[in-house]
């Protein structure tokens, strides 16, 4: 019996990042409609059949000035949701950066668990699997799911890059929050494997009341060092620069961050002055909020394509029957 491949679509502003991953694949990205109507309702059909079919959707849930994440996840759960009912036999969905990752739990009385909430929207459109990079809190995202749901880490390719930056110097990864550790712990491992000698670690006190920062106690050697703040995401900046500063304060000689998802929600201000040599992100969004000139000084993006590729060929992503 001929075994059909996948089916794979990319919904509006995924289209990029889908295409470099199907060409890792060797296939090319199934059509669709995406329709607006005017009084802001849409549609999305897919335009090949998917009947009896598998099929891999890919979109990542931030907002930008066209839509919110909340018009995309309406957009993608839709979507999944006309797949299944044209026949489609086992729907993945592929988020690289799946939205309200950070409301996992309750912090005043009568709060809502939004992650939660979100998974059993995609159980409810008839997703079967779901594909993110980097979630917030890896254990909520697990707590949350009923079906399959797998969370990639970035953590080698940015062990990669900064081992060909560091040199011979002495290395640090800096956590900027206690709720950061376990991430930069293990960025600290695979940058040891990376360079095949001992890596330090050291973490920054942070306390947060509304949009104020606190905390003053950094914990660890950075004196004369390099230093790495490592992080799953930057909404303002305001984090990394408050780790930062405390690195440079604390004599760190070289100073960089990394974090997965790069929101820039404070745009260039966060480096007015700059503080960090660059900042390492991935492609889970386009840094659409900077200036192309803040862009190209300070971030290097690197290419997480080949780690959504090889999982979907090579991790049972597809081996489901």
């Amino acid at each position: 019996m001929l075994t059909l491949s996948p089916l794979l679509f990319a919904l509006q502003d995924t289209e990029l990042y889908a295409s470099r991953v199907a060409q890792r694949l060797g296939c090319q990205l199934a059509r669709h409609e995406e329709r607006d109507y005017e009084d802001g309702e849409h549609k999305c059909r897919p335009l090949e059949p998917v009947n009896g079919r598998d099929v891999v959707v890919f979109h990542s849930l931030y907002g930008d000035g066209q839509q919110s994440a909340n018009d995309k996840l309406c957009r993608l759960l839709f979507f999944c949701g006309a797949l299944k009912d044209a026949g489609a036999r086992h729907v993945q969905v592929v988020t690289p950066y799946l939205c309200y990752g950070r409301k996992d739990r309750r912090n005043q009385p009568q709060d809502p668990t939004i992650t939660r909430y979100v998974a059993a929207f995609f159980e409810a459109s008839g997703v079967d699997r779901l594909i993110a990079l980097d979630v917030h809190n890896p254990a909520a995202f697990d707590n949350a799911f009923r079906i399959p749901a797998w969370n990639l880490q970035c953590t080698e390719l940015f062990a990669a890059h900064f081992a060909g930056l560091v040199g011979d110097a002495e290395v640090v990864a800096v956590s900027p929050d206690s709720g950061g550790i376990k991430r930069a712990e293990q960025f600290r491992q695979a940058l040891e494997r990376q360079l095949g000698r001992s890596v330090g670690s050291a973490l920054m006190e942070k306390h947060r009341d509304h949009a104020t920062l606190t905390g003053t106690l950094l914990i660890g050697e950075v004196s004369g060092k390099t230093a790495i703040v490592f992080d799953d995401l930057i909404s303002t900046g305001d984090t990394l620069k408050h780790a930062g500063l405390a690195c440079q304060k604390a004599g760190a000689v070289r100073l960089f961050a990394a974090a997965t998802h790069g929101l820039f929600a404070a745009s260039d201000q966060m480096f007015t002055p700059p503080l960090f040599e660059h900042i390492a992100i991935t492609d889970s969004m386009p840094p659409f909020r900077l200036s192309q000139e803040c862009a190209t000084l300070h971030l290097h993006t690197l290419d997480t394509s080949a780690l959504i590729a090889t999982f979907l060929a090579e991790n049972g992503a597809f081996d489901h029957a």
